[in-house]
């Protein structure tokens, strides 16, 4: 497994443009987390606003930026055809994935928290002049606050289950634009689904399935009992997802020739 590691990082440190896609990770997601908390304001107790939640709002854009990277961990080299040579060094084929998917989730991991880091810290500079102050109500943003701290941890966590996802839909699907496509629908299209239909009941079982719906709770750290899912059932739903799609995409790797 060492080796395999080793030829993965190898592989994706020097992949072109990848540490920039990262680098735009960081950018985007802590800049529209900090559209997002210059455009709300504060003027009397009680504010109707979940604040880090509201911090947090970039992980939604930053997420396009994570699939793109997950996709080209492996769709590049079906595009170039190097997943042929990539089989003969390395024949046993659940363990390239499994070695692609570490890696993949370590540079995620690393470059999320950066991402989340950064927008707590902007909603922490930007909100307390729009008037979330304790004379309002509000508590200053800072993770040591446990709610602020579980919706940080879980959107770290949320965009590696994201990529994981990816990661095994471009392995089943085997073309880089297509997989890109899918995922995106399944993250954007399915999250918006729910809002657009009138049946109460269809409405529920929409948002409990959508990875992004379901992920995203994990964010919540107000009127938690309104939720359709909790915090943590949520981001498990996401993380059901990840773990058919890893399946299947193994599966079909073990299955079908380069």
């Amino acid at each position: 497994m060492k080796p395999a590691l080793h030829a993965e990082w190898t592989k994706l440190r020097t992949s072109g443009g990848i540490g920039w896609l990262l680098l735009a990770l960081v950018a985007l997601t802590a800049g529209v987390s900090a559209a997002a908390c210059a455009t709300v304001s504060c003027t009397a107790a009680p504010c109707a606003y979940d604040v880090p939640k509201l911090s947090l709002m970039g992980v939604q854009a930053g997420q396009a930026i994570v699939v793109v990277v997950a996709v080209l961990a492996i769709g590049g080299e079906y595009s170039t055809g190097m997943i042929g040579l990539t089989l003969v060094a390395m024949p046993r084929r659940i363990t390239l994935l499994a070695a692609k998917a570490t890696v993949l989730t370590g540079v995620t991991l690393a470059a999320g928290t950066a991402a989340v880091l950064a927008s707590v810290l902007a909603g922490r500079l930007i909100l307390p002049g729009n008037g979330f102050t304790p004379a309002h109500g509000q508590e200053l943003l800072s993770l040591a606050d446990g709610p602020t701290l579980r919706a940080a941890m879980g959107s770290v966590l949320y965009l590696a289950l994201i990529a994981l996802l990816s990661l095994g839909i471009a392995v089943a699907v085997r073309d880089s634009a297509a997989a890109v496509g899918v995922v995106l629908g399944l993250i954007y299209v399915l999250g918006v689904l729910p809002f657009l239909i009138s049946d109460p009941d269809a409405q529920l079982l929409l948002w409990r399935i959508s990875p992004m719906n379901a992920g995203l709770a994990v964010q919540a750290t107000a009127d938690l009992s309104a939720l359709p899912l909790g915090p943590w059932a949520g981001l498990g739903v996401l993380a059901v997802w990840a773990a058919v799609s890893m399946l299947g995409g193994g599966l079909l790797l073990r299955a079908r020739d380069a």
